[in-house]
């Protein structure tokens, strides 16, 4: 397989597979040379697109190819939530250069990014967590306000995104989204009659009002949005943390911690102890642990809504919702 990747071409076109658009999208002169499979995904296939640059150097892309109901929007979430990452930290994400549709499948569609070869061994805690911080600290919401420009989606369902001028505003409509989603998946549970509105009502109020209460303020911080230990991995060229698969918005910093927090978590404690070394803990530090509860709530609920036939996943997120109800919602 070798040839002129931008010759917009049929034939180039059936020779290997990939569509017009991704190849117009590749740098311009460069010759393809393989395309392997590489990674895996719950809702995509993922590929290694080898090709020679016009220069004669070797050069590797990924991309992710989607068909689902709202793959476009999808592709689309990714690539703009990988290059708000990478505008403001380069080194922590592998540059995305393109989002597209298929010119000969309307509904298949594509994320296109720099390929980096890495090993999916843990980071050293203070070298991963001086990056994180350093994506929080420095990257500005556009308008001041908690969200995004786009809808980005965790799998296959979207977040919610809109702007809010309050973080626990913002919050509340993410959770309650992703309460609806997983009630959607798997059904309704009586339970959710009695616990919801005390989540809503008094939980929510009790953990995320302090933060904005009383000369507090909460900077909306860029965030991956599902930094699990499978979407990190250590750059071989470089052998620096690196990230990758996001569905960022601007939030609570502390919101990333949701996700380190269930079992299946790989990111322990002295991550976390490494983080606050380069950024404290949000004010009044007492809420800490039942803020970073709350937020793991919002993690393990979209996730119980993403496996409809996992039944222990709604058991989890019922369990985490009585165990904040009894800790903050008298």
């Amino acid at each position: 397989m070798n040839y002129n990747a931008n010759d917009g071409s049929e034939s180039t076109e059936k020779s290997t597979g990939l569509d017009l658009n991704i190849l117009s999208v590749l740098p311009r002169g460069c010759r393809v040379l393989s395309i392997e499979s590489h990674g895996t995904s719950f809702f995509a296939s993922t590929s290694r697109i080898n090709v020679k640059l016009a220069d004669g150097s070797p050069s590797c892309f990924f991309i992710k190819v989607l068909s689902e109901k709202a793959a476009k929007e999808m592709v689309q979430g990714e690539f703009e939530s990988m290059k708000a990452i990478y505008a403001t930290s380069p080194d922590f994400v592998p540059r995305p250069i393109a989002c597209g549709t298929y010119r000969n499948a309307p509904d298949t569609h594509f994320f296109l990014a720099e390929y980096r070869e890495m090993t999916h061994e843990m980071s050293d805690p203070h070298d991963f967590s001086a990056r994180l911080a350093a994506l929080h600290q420095s990257s500005v919401s556009p308008n001041g306000k908690f969200g995004f420009h786009v809808a980005t989606y965790s799998g296959n369902f979207a977040q919610a995104t809109d702007w809010e001028d309050s973080w626990e505003v913002f919050f509340s409509k993410s959770l309650k989204k992703a309460l609806e989603l997983g009630i959607q998946a798997k059904g309704h549970d009586p339970e959710f009659d009695v616990l919801g509105p005390i989540i809503f009502d008094k939980v929510i109020p009790r953990l995320l009002r302090p933060l904005e209460s009383d000369g507090r303020s909460v900077k909306p911080s860029l965030v991956h949005g599902d930094l699990w230990y499978a979407n990190s991995g250590i750059d071989v060229e470089t052998g620096k943390p690196i990230v990758f698969d996001a569905c960022c918005f601007y939030a609570h910093n502390e919101y990333e911690f949701g996700q380190w927090r269930p079992a299946c978590n790989r990111f322990g404690s002295e991550y976390l102890s490494a983080y606050h070394e380069y950024m404290p803990k949000s004010a009044p530090e007492e809420d800490y642990d039942g803020r970073l509860d709350l937020y793991k709530l919002r993690f393990n609920t979209h996730v119980s809504a993403l496996f409809p036939d996992r039944l222990a996943l709604r058991e989890q997120v019922l369990g985490d919702m009585k165990d904040l109800v009894e800790r903050y919602g008298q």
